[in-house]
């Protein structure tokens, strides 16, 4: 067990001031790493997907930062925030209040826009709310989350030196559309796809997941009296139906059980529509996109305002309308205000929109949904907060602050990154650019490997030294792809005529079949807008996305690949016994952690305790399971489940592949996995352990085994180490060549040079992009330099 670990004033606190010091940091792959980090310096931790970056700056450094920023709080408050656990580490000293700025998309509320998101909104209903004509109320008359409601009840109020109860009528002016709710759309279900009418309750007539006549839901429809469960549904009288469908909660009594009855809508409509629906798991996702409509809400046009907010304006514009501005068209607009009674809100409010803008995040207006945003958007958007903050002696951490960046932008955010270290702050970035590895003032290198190959300290020093070192970083850094001799001829074309999702204006382009297709410009220039309202939803075509997976820590790669139900098939058959036995999930789960493999106990405000199953001894099977395996070793034993699930992709592929364990269809999802670069990652790895490039590289081993014809990558190179690009350019180039079409949402220079046609969108972002500014080859757009793109690449190739 780790010694406790200690604070800086029991060291050395002269030392602590200039240095922040990790001793025997284990957490994950980490194999008790022990390194010195220079304060108020730019820090770049660099190293192989895998390597232990993250472990060592994400779940080490921050997390025992915000772990003991908690703790100051009191044990009544610490009740009502999240507990950490303190990572496996031995000594941190000179720790600062670490500010992690993630990739982590920003909530699953369809209710949080990029306004509510940051300061934007508020100061803007404030803003309205003492300038706007005709005057409706305070700042939460505007708000698209605050109800309008009135009534009356009883106060108590003094009156002749005594107090008496009087009833008094109130009412709240709120923005929120009463039709939608604040959401900005109205959804319609089809009754057909929630039960079969032909069915009775008994018969399982419903066809939501989860409501199974088994467990509780059977319980509460049984036994709620509202309707006779044995009768087909097409025969219930209408109130019947009415109860079944959309009765309010009413509290019932079952077999002694106080419990709660709600309609079928009301109940779905909580779980599972307000939420959004990218948040959701797959087989939900997919119910919910069969059955519910989602239509503009025709009462207040998609503003989510009622039309009482709607009605105050200053100059001419009311709040919904500023909203939905361009945020750099919104910053000259609220500096026009020139009411000196608001001077102060007008300039903080500018200087936030400003701050959009200097981040590359100008295109974007402030009613855009947040569930909206990409991993790279939503982490600009949280730093929004941090650019004008007065603190100083920060740990600001970030997680590839880079990611869906243009060449162009990168010079900014490395601008941002060196100003907030010149404000006395340490800045910790975990990133793959060499733009941004070239201003670091100190690099630190994991490897040699990924996974159990990683996890060790290969190099730290002066980026001069990084390239020197001989390090995998070291050796690539200086990678220059050359534009290729000769590219491919295309099969066909795909027409795509009159394009006018978001900033898209009526763009008519052909993009070439049979070839690898490259499509590039700034953020915010309409790439994905061109894919999603043109190429995506065509038969044939498959998308990998940045939308992220989800999953509990059950979920590993192989139950998502779908590889763990031939492995159990496999088991059951070479044994005599049923699949449901390989499972840690169903019959096979260890019975004293239900097939956890670690026993959670709770501590109230403090960090609950998981330790490892003594039963079990975390292997997450009954001992019965264990006995059966697979395969034969030189003992003649073979492997158990939990040994199987333990291996590497890299060994389990030629496990499934030997004769004896041969499993096929295993053997074909694990040979993808290793083509994505993923073969350092063990089958039952919690999915919740992998980065935001691991799961994009996840799906996409999933879709290389289906059969579509066009294949659609969204910046497959996140994540990527520079090594790891060119095998990422060879599985493109297997795809192509073997028949498939390829098109790619990419800024990576690499990428672009590989590519056999370009179409580049611009010039600019949001209402400044939306056009095409060049198709053709990368030789003629290095040849022409006549777009950012085309400067940007003839420098990576030195032309």
């Amino acid at each position: 067990m780790a010694e406790p670990i200690l604070t800086a004033e029991r060291r050395d606190p002269s030392r602590a001031h200039d240095v922040l010091r990790v001793r025997g940091a284990r957490e994950n792959n980490l194999k008790d790493v022990d390194l010195e980090l220079p304060k108020r310096q730019l820090t770049v931790f660099t190293g192989v997907s895998g390597s232990g970056k993250s472990s060592l700056v994400f779940d080490t450094i921050a997390a025992e930062s915000q772990r003991l920023i908690n703790e100051t709080y009191s044990s009544f408050v610490q009740g009502f925030m999240p507990t950490l656990a303190r990572p496996d580490v031995d000594v941190l000293e000179g720790l600062t209040t670490a500010i992690i700025v993630d990739q982590q998309r920003i909530g699953s509320d369809p209710r949080s826009t990029v306004g509510t998101a940051t300061d934007a909104n508020a100061m803007l209903r404030i803003l309205f709310s003492r300038l706007g004509e005709p005057h409706i109320g305070s700042a939460r008359a505007f708000s698209f989350n605050v109800a309008s409601i009135s009534g009356a009840g009883a106060v108590s109020v003094e009156k002749g030196g005594r107090t008496v109860r009087e009833r008094r009528s109130f009412s709240v002016q709120g923005g929120m559309c009463p039709r939608c709710e604040g959401r900005g759309t109205v959804n319609d279900i089809d009754l057909t796809q929630l039960y079969d009418a032909s069915k009775s309750l008994d018969e399982g007539a419903l066809l939501v997941p989860g409501y199974s006549m088994e467990g509780w839901y059977g319980r509460i429809y049984r036994g709620s009296g509202f309707f006779d469960p044995a009768k087909p549904i097409r025969d219930f009288t209408a109130r019947e139906l009415a109860d079944l469908l959309h009765k309010e909660p009413t509290k019932i009594k079952v077999d002694g059980i106080n419990l709660t009855y709600e309609g079928l809508i009301p109940k779905i409509t909580k779980s599972m529509l307000s939420r959004d629906v990218d948040t959701l798991q797959p087989h939900i996702r997919a119910f919910v996109e069969r059955a519910v409509t989602f239509t503009t809400c025709p009462d207040c046009a998609g503003t989510r305002l009622n039309a009482v907010a709607r009605s105050s304006r200053i100059g001419g514009t009311n709040i919904a309308e500023a909203c939905a501005m361009q945020i750099s068209d919104l910053a000259g607009w609220v500096r026009g205000i020139g009411d000196p009674s608001v001077a102060p809100l007008v300039t903080a409010l500018a200087d936030t929109l400003d701050s959009f803008v200097e981040i590359g995040l100008g295109y974007l207006s402030l009613d855009r949904p947040t569930g909206t945003l990409s991993g790279g958007e939503a982490q600009r958007t949280k730093m929004i907060r941090h650019l004008g903050s007065p603190l100083t002696d920060i740990s600001y951490v970030f997680d590839e602050p880079t990611i869906g960046l243009h060449p162009h932008d990168i010079d900014r955010m490395n601008d941002l990154l060196l100003r907030l270290r010149d404000k006395g702050n340490t800045v910790l970035v975990v990133e793959h650019k060499p733009e941004v590895i070239a201003v670091a003032d100190h690099v630190v290198d994991l490897g040699p490997g990924a996974g159990t190959a990683g996890g060790e300290i290969v190099y730290q020093g002066s980026v001069e030294g990084l390239r020197a070192s001989g390090t995998l970083t070291g050796r690539h850094l200086e990678d220059r792809h050359r534009i290729k001799d000769t590219v491919r001829e295309p099969t066909g074309a795909l027409q795509i005529r009159g394009a006018d999702l978001h900033n898209l204006r009526d763009v008519d382009v052909d993009l070439p079949l049979g070839v690898l297709v490259v499509l590039t410009g700034v953020a915010g220039s309409g790439k994905s807008s061109l894919v999603a309202g043109s190429v995506a939803g065509r038969d044939g075509v498959a998308m990998v996305d940045q939308m992220p997976i989800r999953g509990s820590r059950r979920s590993n790669p192989c139950t998502y690949t779908g590889m763990l139900d031939p492995v159990r098939k496999a088991f059951a058959k070479a044994n005599g016994v049923k699949p449901a036995l390989f499972s840690a999930n169903s019959e096979g789960a260890c019975p004293n952690c239900n097939g956890a493999g670690v026993v959670y106990t709770d501590l109230a405000m403090m960090a609950g305790v998981a330790s490892p199953c003594e039963v079990c001894e975390g292997r997450r099977f009954s001992a019965d399971v264990l006995e059966y395996r697979l395969g034969e070793r030189p003992d003649g034993g073979g492997k158990d489940i939990s040994e199987v699930l333990a291996m590497p992709v890299t060994e389990a592929a030629a496990f499934f592949g030997a004769e004896g364990s041969s499993v096929p269809a295993a053997h074909r999802i694990l040979r993808r996995l290793v083509d994505v670069g993923l073969g350092y990652l063990t089958l039952g790895q919690p999915l919740t352990t992998l980065s935001g490039g691991e799961r994009q590289r996840l799906k996409l081993a999933v879709q290389l085994g289906e059969k579509a014809d066009l294949l659609v990558l969204d910046e497959p190179t996140t994540g990527l180490h520079l090594a790891d690009v060119e095998q990422l350019l060879g599985l493109l180039d297997r795809l192509v060549d073997g028949g498939r079409s390829v098109i790619v949402i990419e800024h990576h220079q690499a990428v672009m040079a590989h590519a056999d046609w370009i179409v580049d969108l611009g010039p600019g972002a949001g209402h400044d992009g939306g056009t095409v500014v060049f198709t053709g080859t990368p030789a003629e757009l290095v040849a022409r330099r006549s777009t950012l793109t085309g400067e940007h690449l003839a420098r990576y190739v030195g032309a």
